[in-house]
């Protein structure tokens, strides 16, 4: 076949992709199903106090420019009452900022939970406020108090937009095996756990990951992390169609695993479900050699590269989707901006398959009893001959 007819038939793909595109909108209710997002970027707030805090006679790691194995290195300089002085004076700061102990992290976090519950409270009991200012804060109240409970293990924490949080189940510091959970849409603080669709949550799916590595490999220390750390988007709108929520989510994603590294823990697994897989997709190439052991993407509408080489990563790439998948009615396309490219479980993608059979619809796959969890367990326990 001469280049030009490849390249016409190419077109002509595209141009019927696009109108597929077009339909699937209109059939799900068009873009007024989704409303658009301002993404929260740049470091918590607190950091202009950070940066003028000259304590310690020396200037403090700048939380928006220093890389995570500089930030290391500083905390490492310091004495353990330093440690908890600048954890207790600048809460936001330390626990968001990737290269910080992660006990530390934990103990700002926790600093910063109470405080935000305290005037979230306060506005609670504003008269200035009408009745849903005071229901919403009372809500986000009740958040906070949630995730201050005893044995949870705050790794990131940011009131702004509609929030931001990440959650260590286990132990980092001890863990042989570490994986990461990347959520799709309409996942943010008020929606990180929730009874309703439990394993279409972070908490949900980083439990039940867990549980399985734990019964796969009873011997292994092993930690996941439900890391909702970018601002994703909500319902069926443009910014679930285009890549600019996962653009601004994918540097922040990247220090995270930068930061996992610059602390000594081993090279994790990420798993990213649907829109988080947009978000893994331009994270990836920017990744150091050795910082992501495995990628594994399901549930995907296509992560914005043409094949595994344009990840430009030494790590293992996976892809799986179940037949009852409404992701797999999505056309493939990019153009103009709006679809998310290849369909990664397609052969010619170059992923390794991952077995989906028995997961059901478009959050399932990470329910108990699946072979998609099992596989995924074994992914992350580096068990590549258990994955069938």
């Amino acid at each position: 076949m001469s280049v030009l007819r490849t390249a016409a038939l190419r077109s002509r793909r595209t141009l019927i992709a696009a109108g597929l595109a077009v339909a699937v909108v209109a059939g799900t209710g068009g873009w007024a199903a989704g409303s658009a997002q301002t993404a929260v970027t740049g470091p918590a707030p607190g950091a202009a106090a950070w940066r003028a805090d000259h304590s310690l006679g020396r200037p403090l790691p700048d939380p928006a420019t220093a890389a995570p194995a500089s930030v290391a290195r500083f905390f490492a300089s310091l004495t353990d009452a330093q440690r908890h002085t600048l954890a207790a004076r600048h809460p936001l700061t330390v626990g968001n900022l990737d290269g910080a102990p992660v006990a530390l992290r934990y103990e700002a976090n926790s600093v910063a939970l109470k405080a935000e519950r305290t005037r979230q409270l306060a506005l609670a009991a504003d008269p200035a406020g009408t009745p849903e200012d005071h229901r919403q804060a009372r809500k986000a109240a009740d958040r906070c108090a949630e995730l201050l409970a005893p044995g949870r293990h705050i790794l990131a924490f940011d009131p702004r937009g509609r929030g931001q949080v990440a959650e260590v189940h286990g132990e980092i510091t001890t863990a042989e095996r570490i994986a990461v959970v990347v959520p799709g849409s309409d996942i943010d603080l008020g929606s990180f756990d929730r009874a309703q669709d439990p394993y279409g949550t972070p908490t949900g799916m980083a439990t039940a990951l867990r549980r399985q590595m734990a019964a796969t490999a009873p011997g292994t220390r092993s930690a996941v992390i439900a890391w909702a750390g970018y601002t994703t988007p909500v319902g069926l709108g443009p910014d679930a169609a285009t890549g600019r929520l996962a653009e601004a989510g994918a540097p922040r994603l990247a220090r995270l695993l930068s930061g996992l590294a610059a602390t000594g823990a081993p090279s994790p697994a990420v798993f990213c479900h649907s829109y988080g897989s947009v978000v893994c997709g331009l994270a990836a190439p920017t990744t150091r050699r050795g910082e992501i052991a495995d990628l594994v993407v399901f549930a995907s509408p296509g992560i914005r590269r043409e094949s595994v080489a344009e990840l430009h990563t030494s790590a293992r790439v996976w892809a799986a989707r179940d037949a009852s998948d409404w992701i797999g009615d999505i056309p493939n396309v990019e153009l103009l901006g709006l679809g998310h490219g290849e369909d990664p479980t397609d052969p010619a993608f170059g992923a390794r398959r991952v077995p989906a059979e028995r997961a059901e619809g478009h959050t399932g796959y990470l329910a108990p009893g699946t072979d998609s969890l099992r596989n995924f367990a074994a992914i992350a326990l580096g068990r590549y001959g258990e994955v069938r």
